[in-house]
């Protein structure tokens, strides 16, 4: 019983952990939060945390040859991802949310919520280098435990990140009622400029580490 709680204690921190930092995908959640509403922002994190739980089945699972590959072709990695990142952060900067067209069909704008959220965690291979330390401080997975802890585990691990955007997603929307459209389209414009210089400096950073 005290190792079962301690994989649930131990898996809950690594999920909220990994969520934790505001890089691209929160900044990417808030907006979509503000502008959207909370659904949208909440599938964005769904699809974030599906992506943190492939990169941890990756670390859990020992394939070294994994880490290796994305540890020798990391700059090019972050090149792609940077690109990937400066593209949409200028569609954001100068997309007016006002123009949102209303008949949109709704299940298509959420699983594009998540797919993208996916998609843009995934473009970060350096999250597996967070993901090892997290393992190791947390003591999961050990050798000993058995198949129906491993399970257990990464099962928390994915509650812990839906947990962080759960409490993201509800507290901006809290704040969100007192935007107005202008507000929104200014929000738009600020958080695209935000991901616009992390996705420079990224790339710059990429092909600086690719030409040395």
């Amino acid at each position: 019983m005290g190792t079962i709680i301690s994989i649930i204690i131990g898996c809950l921190s690594i999920g909220v952990l990994l969520s934790a930092p505001m890089g691209p995908i929160g900044i990417l959640c808030v907006q979509r939060t503000l502008n959207k509403g909370r659904m949208s922002g909440l599938f964005t994190g769904v699809g974030a945390a599906a992506s943190d739980l492939f990169y941890c089945l990756l670390t859990g699972l020992g394939m070294s040859f994994v880490t290796e590959a994305i540890e020798a072709n990391v700059s090019a990695l972050q090149i792609a991802g940077s690109v990937i990142l400066m593209v949409y952060s200028i569609y954001m900067i100068f997309h007016n949310p006002v123009s949102k067209v209303k008949d949109t069909n709704e299940k298509d704008d959420r699983t594009r919520d998540m797919v993208t959220g996916f998609l843009f965690t995934l473009s970060n291979p350096l999250i597996i280098f967070l993901v090892i330390p997290l393992f190791a401080r947390f003591g999961f997975p050990l050798p000993e435990h058995k198949f129906y802890h491993v399970i257990l585990g990464y099962i928390f691990i994915v509650a812990g990140a839906l947990l962080w955007w759960y409490v993201i997603t509800y507290s901006v929307d809290k704040v969100r009622s007192h935007f107005n459209i202008n507000s929104m389209w200014l929000i738009n414009r600020i958080m695209g400029s935000i991901l616009l210089l992390l996705s420079v400096y990224g790339l710059v950073m990429g092909v600086v580490d690719y030409l040395d």
